[in-house]
């Protein structure tokens, strides 16, 4: 195509300097000069045009960029699923390979678009943080934790975490950031709400009581369903760049004030394809923890829920939670189902190589999730 664009210009530049020559020799050289002055106009135009033509063939056949791979697998639908395979004695399983398992939604098998190992894709995690009078006395060690926690899982360059303290309001001290020391300042500086709460940050704001409902909370209160449901839609929304996204709840599992469910807590998680790993961690002296709503809880989004009674095993909480995150897999496909009604779609991991059926793997995953709607 250059040499085409080199032959194109050589010849435009012989018609010219034959047209001067011809006009020169029959009539003078002033009117020449303005004939000459359009036809040189003539010629850079045509020269224009095929440059133009060739540069416009070259930008059509380039190979795309990651960003432009990332739009176009939102807009082709594309359902990413994070898991993880732990044996019976709990060992995280890292040589699974594609043909080892397969995806159903709603019972029906999907082709895979990619299946990666190890998973290198970007994180977003949020520390949701109980900060009412029933963790007083646990609250130092569950930031110290934390903070450990931090230091081994997030890579500035790319991972997010935010700092989010709650009782019966929610409170982002610190939104989804890089920067891992506004990170470590923030953590420090959270706080037991007694006699009310000591943070900067306003009130999230989205959950409306209404008449007949349950009020707004008190003071001393704790909501955890209403903390759940507003950091998912408000600080963990998907992107359309793909995130694996985690929320990291510190609490004893007793809400008291919230005016949304359980299940709306767990309903937003899942859209927002946020996964949620509970610790369990309260006062013995006063009503301890409840294990089974935060095991549910937990268990509902593809987590899990921990019950440390002891500083080291709150240690050992957050070590195999950064565990699980290196060991996950990441499949991705287009649903078959292609109707935008806002449906909740099931979706099921098998195991489908015979030995690997054998060895009793549990796979840990979220159950499904919602269909976009039209419109």
């Amino acid at each position: 195509m250059v040499g085409f664009v080199i032959s194109a210009a050589r010849f435009t530049g012989y018609l010219f300097c034959r047209e001067i020559r011809t006009q020169h020799s029959s009539a003078g050289l002033f009117p020449n000069v303005r004939f000459a002055d359009s036809f040189s106009t003539l010629a850079r135009l045509l020269v224009t045009l095929l440059l133009i033509g060739t540069l416009s063939t070259g930008v059509a056949t380039q190979t795309p960029t990651d960003q432009d791979v990332d739009v176009v697998r939102t807009q082709t639908d594309l359902t990413n699923l994070p898991f993880s395979v732990a044996d019976k004695n709990n060992r995280y399983l890292t040589t699974l390979k594609e043909s080892d398992i397969r995806v159903l939604e709603d019972n029906v098998p999907q082709t895979l678009f990619t299946f990666q190992q190890e998973t290198n894709q970007p994180l977003s995690i949020a520390f949701l943080i109980d900060v009412s009078g029933s963790e007083e006395r646990t609250l130092p060690q569950e930031k110290a934790a934390a903070r450990a926690f931090i230091e081994s899982v997030i890579r500035s360059s790319k991972d997010q975490a935010a700092i989010i303290p709650f009782e019966g309001y929610a409170h982002v001290e610190q939104p989804l950031t890089r920067d891992v020391i506004g990170i470590y300042r923030t953590l420090e500086l959270v706080d037991v709400a007694v006699p009310s709460y000591t943070g900067s940050a306003p009130a999230l704001t989205g959950v409306v009581s209404k008449p007949g409902t349950v009020g707004p909370p008190l003071e001393g209160t704790t909501a955890i369903w209403d903390a759940i449901v507003l950091t998912s839609r408000q600080v963990m929304a998907r992107s359309a760049r793909p995130r694996r996204r985690a929320i990291i709840l510190l609490t004893d599992g007793w809400d008291t004030s919230s005016r949304l469910s359980r299940s709306a807590a767990i309903d937003q998680a899942i859209e927002s394809e946020t996964i949620i790993y509970a610790i369990g961690i309260g006062d013995s002296r006063q009503e301890g923890v409840d294990k089974k709503v935060l095991k549910n809880l937990a268990e509902s989004t593809g987590g899990t829920a921990f019950f440390p009674k002891k500083e080291e095993d709150l240690r050992a909480a957050f070590a195999e939670i950064e565990r699980e995150l290196r060991s996950q897999y990441l499949v991705a496909y287009s649903s078959t189902n292609k109707k935008h009604d806002g449906s909740f779609r099931r979706m099921t991991i098998e195991i489908t190589n015979p030995d690997l059926r054998k060895e009793q793997l549990r796979i840990r995953y979220r159950p499904g999730y919602y269909a976009k709607k039209s419109g």
